[in-house]
């Protein structure tokens, strides 16, 4: 598995910007929207979870798991950032993530943030 299995973000020129910061360098603010989220569960597969409960014997990365966390996580991104656009952001600040086990079948990813109107100063 390559790089591109267990990593996820923006590319070089995003059409919405999104950023942990609660500012960016060289933009203003122009116009604050408001929450926005993307929202996903997943659900394990029985064959991950098998393999997942006999590495956890011998130890070592869930590899499985860790792929599908981190398509879970894009997925959730994604969808976050379609409803900004959506709304008429070209920005996202205080983006993170908030992750919690959804009833024992899955795991639900939320990704949050402010939808925001940025222009360059």
């Amino acid at each position: 598995m390559g790089i591109d299995d267990y990593g996820g973000g923006q590319g070089p020129e995003p059409e919405v910007l999104v950023v942990t910061t609660n500012d960016v360098p060289g933009y203003h603010v122009r116009e604050v929207i408001g929450e926005v989220f993307g929202l996903t569960v997943r659900s394990r597969h029985v064959g991950s979870q098998i393999g997942a409960g006999l590495k956890s014997i011998v130890g070592g990365e869930l590899r499985g798991l860790t792929k599908t966390l981190v398509q879970t996580r894009n997925q959730a991104m994604e969808r976050l950032v379609e409803q900004a656009r959506a709304r008429g952001a070209n920005g996202i600040l205080a983006f993170r993530f908030d992750v919690t086990e959804a009833a024992d079948v899955g795991t639900e990813v939320c990704a949050y943030g402010t939808a925001v109107v940025l222009t360059r100063e």
